[in-house]
């Protein structure tokens, strides 16, 4: 089996961090929804484990498509990068000097660079510089489906155990708290992974998990106040 590049590492592990962190949302807000409209654990837990499970299904397909259409995409360009060094070797040569001299390289270096790369590999070169990414390092579309299948039902472990075993006066709120935190982890390691903002990507994560439940525990108020 073919050892995994750092970069595939990364997007199987953030596949993971966001499956996990999509169950404790999905299922934080089944839960507290119900609660809303019913105090019969029974029935809370029930709603959870049934939102769980078609939770898991629905992430693991979805990844399992997305990952797919992405690497299909990547395929594609590698192909038709493979016509246009055939056919125009030295417009391709061009295309990066240029954009090595646009990042403010002298034309006499960027030359020299972009020589010794394209005689290197040019089909690497040329569509690392104009796709953004690098062949033959495709994100697995099963590793994700996987990842995303597991981590699903392990995020969304949380807000049941929370929702049924608090006391019935405190259930609600435990959870709810307890939900934030584990939104605020699962936002911090997202950032983590994609060098974005820790605090933005924290608080936003919080903040859609907030907003998430308390729309569903109104609106599980209003469905029970109307039966």
């Amino acid at each position: 089996m073919k050892k995994q590049t750092l970069a595939q590492r990364i997007n199987i592990i953030r596949a993971g961090v966001m499956g996990s962190n999509d169950g404790i949302l999905s299922v934080a807000g089944i839960v507290i929804g119900v609660a809303g409209a019913t105090s019969n654990t029974f029935s809370i837990f029930i709603s959870g484990i049934a939102g769980m499970i078609a939770g898991t299904v629905s992430m693991a397909m979805g990844e399992y498509v997305s990952v797919n259409s992405e690497s299909d995409s990547q395929k594609n360009a590698v192909e038709r990068q493979k016509v246009a060094l055939r056919d125009n070797y030295q417009t391709e040569f061009n295309i990066v000097k240029e954009k090595y001299m646009n990042s403010g390289i002298s034309d006499e270096l960027a030359t020299k660079a972009t020589t010794e790369m394209m005689n290197n590999d040019a089909l690497v070169t040329t569509v690392r510089e104009k796709y953004g990414f690098n062949v033959n390092q495709f994100t697995s579309p099963y590793a994700a489906a996987i990842a995303s299948m597991v981590s699903f039902p392990t995020g969304s472990i949380l807000p049941l155990v929370a929702i049924s075993l608090f006391p019935a006066n405190i259930k609600v709120v435990a959870t709810f708290i307890a939900v934030l935190i584990a939104l605020s982890l699962t936002g911090y390691a997202a950032a983590m992974l994609s060098n974005a903002n820790r605090l933005k990507s924290t608080l936003r994560n919080v903040a859609s998990g907030m907003l998430t439940m308390l729309v569903t525990y109104l609106i599980g108020l209003l469905v029970g106040s109307l039966a």
